[in-house]
């Protein structure tokens, strides 16, 4: 990758299909320094035998239900909602548990359920020349070899790696014509994954392409996904459901703007961070929209959905709660000051939200009422998505530092420098940390054995 594109690559982040039961939730961004991109021909499955357009009623796109008149925001702890909804199983540990999405799973929440040593050590590190990630890893087991597991990490020049969790060695890699600015995602030993052109690929373990879809726009959204569908957002502002076997369209669904987050699936509504200033909620089964709220500003950030409740940022910096059954907005969180915006997702568990911001702070707030639990400051800024794991935080920043930070009063346990800055974000699974830099680095953390040098 050139430096011209290091140096100007659009900092928004890239948010990611929230999936709650049936429906999706997006929430939408605009970006002056990235034009979009359009790739030719649009909306065509091609796999390796054959290819065909997909039927132009193969997706039912109707329109949202008319919204209220936007309201002003809540006061601050000031709640609408007393009694928070029940969270996710986020403190269970499985030292089995894998890391097949962009935030560890299907909500988002950003929980590890693997643990990690107290103290981390590099145990491998691989290197590309020239390179550069900004998708985080997904860590899965391989289908074929249970024991083996293995690392799945997309860089700017267009390669897609699978790499030896246990060596660091590289198995296969898989060349794209553009570079994937998006994470991989893995479902029953297929790996999903867009790239800058619009194209939409579907891997199996062996890194051999079974079928791809063009979108009209670059694909910045990590995929996720609800029964048989995979989803995806587009720079085009469409949310597209392809049939995860086949690459079939299903249904898509039209934003205002620019889709660059993931998609968030809880229960029966998938949320979704766009660019156009709303938060969407989008039917799963069929794509048609349920409702919208405004959010002033906007965003890329991937929502992190705990029961009914969902909690996102926004480029102007402001973090939301919304019920999104209600669809209400429950609190925000606006101390911050004007050009300060959250770029990445947040980690919740039971107590804690927490999440970086590009005035080079980490916050935790309280899910119930929006208080602050506290802030930690650090070097540079903070475009990376925090990973909860236990009773810390692990966050990295620009500046190539990644940090340990204690859930309970926000101080920094442990830190360490690498080649690099983080623009991704940790990935957490079998008791390891991975995470790759803007300079062609992936680097796994965790405890060296007793015959490890």
């Amino acid at each position: 990758m050139n430096d011209f594109f290091l140096r100007f690559r659009p900092q928004t982040t890239f948010c990611s299909l929230a999936m709650a039961g049936l429906g999706i939730g997006i929430i939408g961004c605009h970006s002056e320094t990235t034009p979009l991109r359009l790739s030719q021909p649009v909306n065509q499955v091609v796999t390796e035998t054959s290819e065909q357009e997909n039927e132009p009623n193969a997706s039912k796109e109707k329109q949202p239900e008319p919204l209220k008149e936007p309201q002003p925001f809540p006061k601050q702890g000031n709640p609408k909602q007393d009694n928070p909804t029940a969270l996710n199983k986020a403190n269970s540990k499985d030292a089995s548990a894998p890391w097949p999405l962009f935030r560890g799973d299907t909500q988002s929440t950003g929980v590890a359920q693997s643990e990690l040593p107290e103290k981390l050590e590099i145990l491998w590190e691989f290197n590309v020349k020239k390179g550069a990630f900004d998708g985080t890893a997904a860590i899965v087991a391989d289908p074929e070899r249970p024991d083996k597991k293995v690392v799945y990490v997309g860089d700017l020049d267009g390669m897609l790696y699978a790499i030896d969790l246990e060596s660091g060695e590289k198995i296969w890699e898989f060349k794209s014509e553009v570079g994937f600015g998006t994470s991989p995602a893995v479902k029953d030993g297929r790996i999903y994954i867009g790239d800058m052109d619009g194209i939409f690929y579907c891997l199996n373990s062996k890194g051999e392409k079974l079928w791809s879809f063009s979108a009209q726009g670059e694909i910045n959204s990590s995929a996720n996904f609800f029964e048989d569908q995979v989803l995806f957002g587009s720079q085009d502002a469409f949310l597209y459901s392809l049939n995860r076997e086949t690459g079939e369209l299903k249904w898509k669904y039209e934003s205002q703007d620019q889709i660059r987050c993931s998609i968030t699936v809880a229960e029966d509504r998938g949320f979704v961070a766009g660019c156009d200033g709303f938060f969407h909620i989008v039917n799963l089964k069929d794509g048609t929209g349920v409702g919208k709220v405004e959010i002033h500003s906007p965003t890329g950030s991937t929502p992190a959905s705990v029961g009914s409740m969902v909690y996102f940022g926004n480029q102007s910096g402001v973090f939301f709660a919304i019920e999104s059954q209600k669809m209400e907005t429950v609190w925000v969180y606006d101390k911050i000051g004007d050009g300060d915006s959250i770029v990445g997702a947040a980690a919740v568990n039971d107590k804690h939200i927490v999440y970086g911001n590009r005035n080079r702070n980490v916050y935790s707030l309280d899910p119930k009422t929006g208080n602050e639990n506290w802030k930690t400051p650090l070097k540079a800024k903070i475009d990376s998505s925090p990973v909860i794991v236990g009773d810390r935080a692990y966050v990295a920043s620009t500046d190539g530092r990644l940090y340990a930070l204690s859930m309970k009063d926000g101080s920094i346990l442990w830190q360490d420098q690498f080649q690099g800055g983080f623009i991704s974000s940790p990935a957490v699974a079998f008791d390891r940390l991975v995470i790759a830099t803007n300079r062609g680095s992936v680097y796994c953390l965790g405890q060296k054995k007793s015959n490890q040098k």
